[in-house]
């Protein structure tokens, strides 16, 4: 399975010391150099992530080919974003996670198939490698993740809690 990872949900997932559910459902995670960048490099210290992204040996940091697609893509989104989908594209991925709106968007018009943290959490409860998903979305809301309750309750009824 070929994974391609935004920054976001990298960050999410350490700030709420779940950061091993990548691992244990996608085994590999590849990540552009804007990614990393933006979680290890100019990252601040959100929650362990910058320290987990950058000695985890399962994360792959694939540089991006098209660069000319990327700048094309910046028009509407960041380069973490940009570098992704394209990364994604060039790679013929089975999944991208990304949480942004406008980068979920442009997925859904390529026909790229995405997950987002939240659905990651929901995919590691019904996979048995979660327990309960409500403590970590309230951990979430803690961090400033913005997630309408609307949301929450939707997911919290999909792994029926």
């Amino acid at each position: 399975m070929i994974v391609v990872s935004d920054t976001t949900p990298l960050i999410g997932l350490a700030t709420i010391q779940r950061f091993a559910l990548l691992r244990q459902l996608f085994g590999e995670v590849y990540i552009p150099q804007a990614v990393y960048n933006e979680a290890v490099v100019a990252g601040r210290e959100v929650g362990g992530a910058k320290q987990e992204i950058s000695t985890a040996t399962w994360i792959k940091i694939v540089p991006v080919k098209n660069r000319l697609a990327v700048e094309v893509l910046l028009d509407e989104l960041d380069l973490g974003e940009a570098e992704t989908i394209v990364l994604a594209l060039e790679m013929g991925t089975d999944w991208v996670l990304m949480d942004e709106r406008k980068g979920r968007r442009k997925l859904t018009q390529l026909g790229l198939k995405k997950i987002g943290t939240i659905g990651i959490l929901l995919k590691a409860k019904q996979s048995g490698l979660l327990a309960a998903i409500r403590p970590d979305l309230e951990q979430l809301r803690q961090h400033g993740f913005s997630i309408s309750q609307a949301v929450i309750e939707a997911v919290l009824r999909e792994a029926q809690e």
